[in-house]
């Protein structure tokens, strides 16, 4: 309310010698000829009712009475903090959380429907594995915010619709689909039990620029992908600007990328991939076909190179299968296909480790 005093006392300052003052356009009349008396307006002016100013302070409207009421919160206080608390509070969990999944058992990149459907699935089969979710976006959940064209509802086909059960998701059953009331209602659900999963870690506005790619000549290819590289998606959206701003990186056992289908991130593992020479050029996303769409891509979502899975529409841009439009279930049994698959993977390597720490044991024995 000060500042609001101070404008109002300024616009009453004397106009400078030598400048003319400009009334608004809706308010001006025409100048009075030399001798002659002022001309009327050519429309009535009402001087507006200055509002009544209350003893608290907050203007309140002329001529109304605010009815009285009393709520649960008028005498709500909250307990004291210093600035450097909260700061402390975000920085010291965050930090911790880089420290801890700077190796982690398996990342997922991109956290849509098909990424955050193998996060609830990977941690409700396998609590042990340490998962680490890598999106770009601040919001998580890609394109499952709405249904097709950006209406409400969220289609999705039997039997996917066992996913919402176990979620405890309400929808109307209409026969061989079914819908939900609000694509929001899933996504923010199943968000939410992935994010109560304790061995779960989202990193959000968080880009993978890139993967980290080892030598291994026991796979085929000899290659194997051991994790991503990170950095902000700010920073990574901005590169041209600076001069250098290098990233940081993530380890893992597996790799599971959900990018989608081509777009600005989107695809981003498969473009890379073949920007590597590790998989042929990539023929892009068919035309849609519902039918034909969401069993290809559940029927594709495998490993696709040593250390990486693909789940959800990335696929289609590998195999050149049809897009599926508005419809969800694909999607969802695809993350969920996409955990079993990786974790089969992650079993895998850590065998091999086991293995291969208990021969170098064995050598230095007898070498001793």
């Amino acid at each position: 309310m000060m500042m609001m005093n101070k404008s109002l006392s300024m616009n009453k300052a004397p106009v400078a010698a030598g400048r003319a003052t400009q009334q608004p356009r809706s308010l001006r009349v025409a100048a009075a000829p030399p001798g002659g008396p002022a001309p009327e307006p050519a429309f009535p002016v009402a001087a507006p009712e200055a509002p009544a100013r209350t003893s608290s302070g907050p203007v309140a409207t002329p001529n109304y009475s605010f009815p009285s009421t009393t709520t649960p919160y008028d005498d709500f206080k909250f307990a004291p903090i210093r600035e450097a608390q909260v700061s402390r509070a975000m920085t010291s969990r965050y930090f911790a959380d880089l420290d801890k999944y700077a190796e982690s058992d398996v990342v997922i990149m991109g956290a849509g429907s098909a990424g955050l459907s193998c996060a609830y699935e990977l941690s409700r089969i396998a609590p042990d594995v340490k998962i680490a979710i890598i999106e770009a976006g601040v919001a998580p959940g890609g394109g499952a915010w709405l249904g097709g064209q950006l209406f409400s509802g969220m289609v999705v086909r039997k039997p996917a619709h066992a996913l919402l059960d176990n979620l405890n998701v309400p929808y109307e059953d209409e026969g061989d689909y079914v819908v939900v009331k609000h694509a929001a209602q899933l996504t923010s659900t199943l968000l939410s039990k992935v994010l109560e999963a304790p061995n779960v870690k989202l990193f959000n506005a968080t880009a993978a620029e890139d993967l980290i790619v080892k030598p291994d000549p026991n796979v085929p290819g000899g290659k194997y992908i051991a994790g991503v590289v990170t950095n902000w998606t700010l920073v990574a959206l901005n590169h041209g600007l600076q001069s250098c701003m290098d990233p940081n990186v993530v380890e893992s056992k597996v790799v599971v990328s959900s990018c989608g289908h081509d777009g600005p991130m989107g695809a981003a593992s498969v473009k890379r991939l073949a920007a590597m020479g590790m998989v042929p050029d990539i023929p892009g996303m068919g035309a849609l076909d519902m039918n034909t769409a969401e069993n290809r891509i559940v029927e594709n979502t495998r490993e696709i190179v040593p250390g990486m899975v693909l789940a959800g529409m990335e696929l289609a841009e590998i195999d050149g299968s049809p897009r599926m439009g508005p419809t969800f279930g694909a999607m969802l049994v695809s993350g969920q296909k996409a955990a079993h698959v990786a974790l089969a993977v992650l079993r895998k390597r850590q065998a091999q480790e086991v293995a291969a720490s208990g021969s170098s044991a064995d050598q230095k024995t007898m070498t001793a």
